[in-house]
């Protein structure tokens, strides 16, 4: 039987992960005992392994595909296809950051200013070659977790993964540069992706996983309304694209099919009234697949 050995990231990403599998069509269900998830596809076999090592592990042919940070790529240098962003993080719909952060008081302003001094980080390869580049000779630690709270006892800047900044402030630390911007990547392994069976069940996959994303924070509307207001209403609508506009048994009236961002909606719903809609239901959206 053909197989896909897929690697879904276990830590901080996972619950995301695995809701955005949710959305998209597949029941994954995870043993705390067990680092191999069950998933309502035969065709599919996946494996939790920390982003931090998806790359190598994808790179060996271990796994035929995976989903990492291109953070993880880069800082193991690892030789995979990125076949798809799959933008989407432990919070939020968007890209988290690498930054280059020092204690609020600190005197340091760029990079520049840490010749010789100590930055503590996870992401070591990625920031040591961030400071060849700018021609400074600092010491990079690796840390093992609680980076925020290193300076400056323990270390004079660090490099830090944020989405909001909020953690960074909550431990007096100020923002001095962006080191690396990262998202999550849909990789595989290049025997994998040259195999037509495998890579046409990941392009299916990444089909319906963007869908997901793409579909996060929208819902869909229905409602009817006469020719003659149609214009009134369409003036209120945003959408993807153009509505769908359907004709109904009485030729007067349509029916107007559109997605929207959901915190719109409490303010869109009374100003379609206003213009004579009727009708109106709001439904939401697991998949938009443009």
């Amino acid at each position: 039987m053909n197989l896909l050995k897929l690697g879904l990231p276990k830590g901080s990403l996972q619950e995301a992960s695995l809701q955005l599998f949710r959305r998209a069509g597949y029941e994954i269900s995870v043993n705390s005992r067990s680092y191999f998830p069950s998933i309502d596809d035969e065709e599919i076999e996946c494996m939790l392994i920390r982003a931090q090592e998806m790359a190598r592990y994808v790179e060996d042919g271990i796994l035929d595909a995976g989903l990492t940070g291109k953070d993880w790529i880069l800082e193991n240098e690892a030789n995979v296809i990125e076949v798809a962003d799959l933008v989407y993080a432990k919070q939020t719909f968007g890209k988290v950051r690498w930054v280059l952060a020092v204690p609020e008081k600190s005197p340091f302003q760029s990079v520049k200013d840490l010749q010789g001094k100590i930055i503590a980080t996870e992401l070591v390869g990625v920031t040591r070659r961030y400071l060849e580049r700018n021609q400074v000779k600092a010491k990079v630690e690796f840390s093992w977790g609680a980076t925020e709270v290193k300076p400056p006892v323990l270390a004079d800047a660090i490099v830090e993964v944020t989405e909001t900044g909020s953690s960074l402030r909550a431990n007096g630390l100020r923002i001095v540069e962006t080191v690396l911007e990262s998202n999550t990547k849909f990789i595989a392994h290049p025997g994998a992706w040259e195999d037509p069976w495998k890579r046409g069940k990941i392009e299916t996959l990444i089909m319906l996983l963007q869908g997901a994303i793409e579909a996060a924070g929208k819902v869909g509307l229905m409602l009817n309304v006469r020719r003659d207001d149609l214009e009134k209403v369409l003036a209120v609508l945003p959408a993807l694209k153009r509505p769908t506009i359907s004709a109904l048994s009485d030729s007067d009236w349509v029916a107007v099919n559109t997605v929207i961002e959901e915190k719109t909606v409490r303010e869109i719903i009374p100003r379609l009234k206003a213009a004579k809609a009727q009708g109106i239901v709001e439904y939401p959206l697991n998949k938009i697949v443009v």
